[in-house]
Order: C-alpha cells, then sequence, then structure tokens
C-alpha cells in the first residue's frame, strides 16, 4: 500500500526493521493530521463551554479509543483505534489551557513545565515499556498490542476518575465567550488561517496588532522548530538501527536515557525560568540542538551518539513549554482555548509533515547529509525568534 510506495520511492532497504518505524511513523504522522484538525475547535469549544466538559469529553473519546484497540483484529480495526485517538487527542491543548487561565506568570510557567515534565516521563517509561511488551510476547505467545492497549484503557479511565473527582473549572462564567464566539469554522480548519491566529482576531476584545504579529511570529517558530525536530527525532530511530544495530530493549533505553534529563531540566530549570525570559531561554535551547544534531547524524561510536543525545534532550525539554508559556500570555481571558488550541494544531502539522519529508532526505542522502541539513536549517526559527524579541507590545 502507501507505506511500500513511500518505501520504494525513496529507496529505503526491504527489512522488517525498517519497515516497523516507516509504518509507525507514517501511522503517527496521519494521527498528527486529525490533531491538527481537532485540537483548534476543541479550544474554542472550551472557550464557550468551559475546559472540564470538554477534557472529559476527550478523555471518554481517548477511552473508546484504546478500547478499540484491545479488541482489534484486523488493520482497518486498528487505523479507526488511531483516527478516534487522533480526534479526540484536543485533551493536551485543553490541559495548556487550563494553566494558561491561571493569572500569575510565574504559575502558568511551573503549570507548562510540569506538563512537559509528564512529557518526559510518558518518553521515558513508554518506549521502555513497549520493547517489554514486544519482547515478552514472542515468549508468552499472546498478541502483542493487547496488553498495552487495556495498560492505556485503565490510566485514561483513572485519568477520567481524576478529572470528574478532583479538577475544578478554570474558566468562570463571566469571562466565557459567547456560543458563537469561536468564529467562523474556516479560521480554525484553514492552515493560513491558523497561522495568522485569524480566530482570535474575530472577537470583540482582539489583541493589539503588535501583540497580534509577536503572536504569529511565535507561531511560526514553534511550527518551523516542530517541523525540523520531529523529522530528526523520527530518523534517530533509522540512524541507530542502521549504524549501531539497535534492538527493540536498547531503543528503549535510549529513549529512557533522553527522558530521564528531559524530566530533570523541565522539573529543575524549565519551571524557574523568569517571565521575560522565555525567548532568551529558547534561543540557548536551539542554538544547543545544532550541535546535538551533528553530534548524532556523526557519530560512529555510542559515546559521541549520547554525547549528542544528551544535548538533544538538554534542549528538547525547554522549547515547547517555553513557547506555550509565551503564547499563553496572548488573548484574553475567554480566548485561551482558541490560542493553545490553534498552537497544539501547527504543532501537529509539523509533526504530521516532518517526518516524511526527513526520512525521505535520510534515505535519498544519507544520514550524514539529513541530520546537517536540518541542523543548519534550526537558524530559520532563530531569525524568527529574533524577530519576536524586536517586536514591541502595546
Amino acid at each position: 500500500g502507501v507505506v511500500d510506495w513511500f518505501r520504494e520511492a525513496v529507496g529505503i532497504p526491504m527489512e522488517k526493521k525498517y519497515n516497523s518505524v516507516l509504518f509507525g511513523g507514517l501511522i503517527g504522522s496521519l494521527f498528527s493530521l486529525l490533531q491538527f484538525l481537532s485540537s483548534p475547535i476543541t479550544g474554542a469549544l472550551s472557550d464557550c463551554h468551559g475546559r472540564r466538559p470538554l477534557l472529559i469529553l476527550t478523555t471518554l473519546g481517548l477511552m473508546s479509543s484504546y478500547a478499540v484497540w484491545a479488541v482489534s483484529r484486523s488493520f482497518s480495526m486498528f487505523l479507526l483505534f488511531r483516527v478516534i485517538g487522533g480526534i479526540f487527542k484536543g485533551n493536551v491543548s485543553l490541559c495548556t489551557a487550563i494553566v494558561a487561565d491561571l493569572p500569575c506568570p510565574k504559575a502558568r510557567n511551573r503549570g507548562m513545565a510540569m506538563i512537559g515534565v509528564a512529557f518526559s516521563l510518558g518518553f521515558t517509561l513508554g518506549p521502555l515499556m513497549g520493547a517489554y511488551f514486544a519482547v515478552s510476547s514472542r515468549t508468552s505467545g499472546n498478541v502483542f498490542y493487547q496488553t498495552p492497549a487495556l495498560l492505556a484503557l485503565a490510566f485514561s479511565v483513572a485519568d477520567l476518575l481524576f478529572i470528574w473527582l478532583m479538577l475544578p473549572e478554570t474558566l468562570t462564567k463571566d469571562v466565557k465567550a459567547s456560543s458563537s464566539g469561536f468564529g467562523d469554522s474556516r479560521d480554525l480548519l484553514n492552515p493560513l488561517s491558523l497561522f495568522h491566529f485569524s480566530a482570535v482576531t474575530r472577537t470583540k476584545d482582539p489583541p493589539s496588532k503588535e501583540r497580534m504579529q509577536k503572536l504569529q511570529v511565535l507561531g511560526l517558530v514553534y511550527f518551523c522548530y516542530l517541523f525540523l525536530f520531529s523529522g530528526l527525532e523520527f530518523t534517530l530511530s533509522f540512524l541507530t538501527h542502521q549504524r549501531f544495530q539497535f534492538t527493540s530493549m536498547q531503543q528503549g533505553k535510549m529513549f529512557f536515557f533522553i527522558g530521564v534529563i528531559m524530566a530533570l531540566i523541565q522539573g529543575g530549570y524549565a519551571r524557574r525560568i523568569k517571565p521575560g525570559h522565555h525567548i532568551k531561554a529558547v534561543r540557548m535551547a536551539i542554538i544547543t540542538l545544532i550541535p546535538a544534531f551533528i553530534l548524532i547524524g556523526l557519530s560512529w561510536n555510542i559515546t559521541m551518539l549520547y554525547t549528542g543525545l544528551a544535548l538533544y534532550s538538554f534542549a528538547a525539554a525547554i522549547v515547547v513549554p517555553c513557547l506555550s508559556t509565551l503564547v499563553s500570555d496572548h488573548g484574553s481571558a475567554n480566548q485561551k482555548g482558541t490560542v493553545m488550541g490553534i498552537l497544539r494544531s501547527l504543532g501537529a502539522l509539523a509533526r504530521a509533515m516532518g517526518p516524511v519529508v526527513s526520512s525521505s532526505v535520510y534515505w535519498i542522502a544519507g544520514a550524514q547529509i539529513c541530520f546537517l541539513i536540518t541542523s543548519t536549517s534550526f537558524i530559520v526559527p532563530l531569525v524568527l525568534l529574533s524577530r519576536a524579541r524586536r517586536l514591541k507590545e502595546e
């Protein structure tokens, strides 16, 4: 099908380990594309109806997707699971909107950092658990995906109970947008409108021209960064398989190493960044990524690889939480869901496109050229970030 066509088009070897990585990446791109469509709508609806009801709805949707995954016995059922999951993945943008509702800038910064810590812990434990289930299923004879599906379902049930019993509504009635306030659907689905944050301007209290310009530049920085980053992140599995013959368990240990460093940086340094210093922190992190990916791309031994991964982990821990904090400061109280939903949508679009482009360059031009070209391309978000820093706000 599509996987075979893409593999032949870019020259990926016909080997099982490469096919599994490629297939997982293309399914992940589909998942991200669905997030791109759903995140801005979910965020805008939460501005009208509250964060808590939408968070409960999206969690129920994810529960249903995991249930479909657990009972699936065909590719079409598996694909249905990913489609349902992608549509209801707006819960992440809702969580950032809840943090954006906090009135104190320091509290918002700590909140965004803690969301980053949660992602890092998932990044740490998830690959190891996946590798464990893959290995254990070979010896036990069980269906390899059923146990992780049931575990994910159990986690989502616990998540729903926590939201239902413990989470208060953070958007008060006096600041909720009217039912027509989430704007023309074209503003929430058209990529060009999303890059311009058009839905934010079509309200009774739109941000000033200067603040809108800064918001648009920050959104573009976020997209460019994730487009480049997600592409190299995806090809990392190809590189370690091809150059170092990593097994699934070794891959899991590598991602565990990355996740631990990210969690330590986010829990220690990122949440203590003072208001007004976030652009500087993002700039430093993106600059760090350039030598990180060059080291990874040119690595000929494990020490060089892990040195690059350590720098990569440091930078990855800072950029998204800090950009989320910067963007959350824009828009009125009844626009936070729309703003954060659009930001997540741009990130999802980048994650849908980045792996396809980067893996094409990887297999057509080679690992070294792919990593060198992409590393130098991080100059683009750096230039945009300098422009955002120069923009004055009223």
